[in-house]
């Protein structure tokens, strides 16, 4: 996302959301825990504006997304989202669609890492939030389901058909996205899902961990990386290792990798700066 901003100020509040942003490290969290943190029309619009905000600030140097109480998120609120669209015109609903994809999008294309902290259910749109996250922390009551079809949907919704099969396979994401079962904690690790499984009610903990071990290493090189990941997942080899080249040969005149020759020359910790 470009750093160049108009005229518009930082949001001082988000009405959806609880954000906190300390030492490099912003905290994002789902706050309807009555809810299990159900999505209402706002609370997407919200997480793709902050997205877009933090990633062009450049003060983020890692992103926890985290859900208030007993659950991660349980999708779109069934009565503010499901019951509203039965009454909205093909146009409408193609512009409601087309944000949530959006927020995905927002996830995969920051220039940050973002790790999600599961416990509870992660279901539906909150199941493909934590999947765009470049990292799941999870404890054991965490269960994923992508209950689209439960709705007479197609579970290729918000990217999930795209994402999916990428982190855990052809088969497994078939069967994921055409039943809507639930994934246990214990099969989600087993098959991919989760990046590093926790002790019960240890995944906010342990994520915070993991996102002040990322704010304080090369942002610059971090955000290429995430970058790289998700522009050649797509690509053959030849296009591939030619974008590495290039990005390599850019990172090579930065001073971080100024930096890391100084420090290991001098004997000492490299000063990460991100540029």
């Amino acid at each position: 996302m470009s750093p160049f901003t108009g005229s518009a100020a930082r949001t001082p509040s988000w009405e959806h959301l609880r954000v906190d942003l300390t030492d490099g490290v912003a905290t994002v969290t789902l706050a309807r825990p009555e809810k299990l943190n159900a999505l209402t029309f706002g609370a997407y619009a919200d997480l793709r504006d902050l997205l877009a905000e933090l990633s062009r600030e450049r003060s983020v140097r890692a992103l926890v997304l985290a859900g208030e109480g007993r659950g991660f998120c349980s999708g779109g609120d069934v009565d503010e989202i499901i019951g509203a669209t039965l009454s909205m015109d093909t146009a409408q609903l193609l512009d409601f669609n087309r944000m949530t994809g959006q927020v995905v999008r927002a996830v995969r294309e920051c220039p940050f890492p973002v790790i999600a902290a599961v416990q509870g259910v992660a279901a539906g749109a909150g199941a493909v939030l934590a999947l765009a996250a470049d990292f799941r922390v999870a404890d054991p009551t965490a269960r994923f389901a992508f209950l689209f079809t439960r709705v007479g949907l197609s579970g290729g919704d918000m990217g999930a058909a795209y994402l999916l099969p990428r982190v855990v396979g052809l088969g497994h994401a078939t069967r994921l996205l055409m039943l809507g079962d639930p994934v246990r904690a214990p099969e989600a690790e087993r098959i991919g899902l989760i990046s590093e499984l926790t002790e019960e009610g240890r995944a906010d903990e342990t994520a915070h961990q993991l996102a002040h071990r990322l704010a304080q290493g090369p942002a610059l090189a971090y955000a290429q990386t995430k970058a790289l990941l998700t522009a050649e997942l797509d690509m053959p080899l030849a296009a591939s290792v030619e974008l590495d080249a290039s990005t390599q040969a850019l990172l090579m005149n930065s001073a971080d990798y100024a930096e890391f020759h100084a420090a290991f020359t001098e004997k000492r910790p490299p000063k990460w700066s991100g540029r």
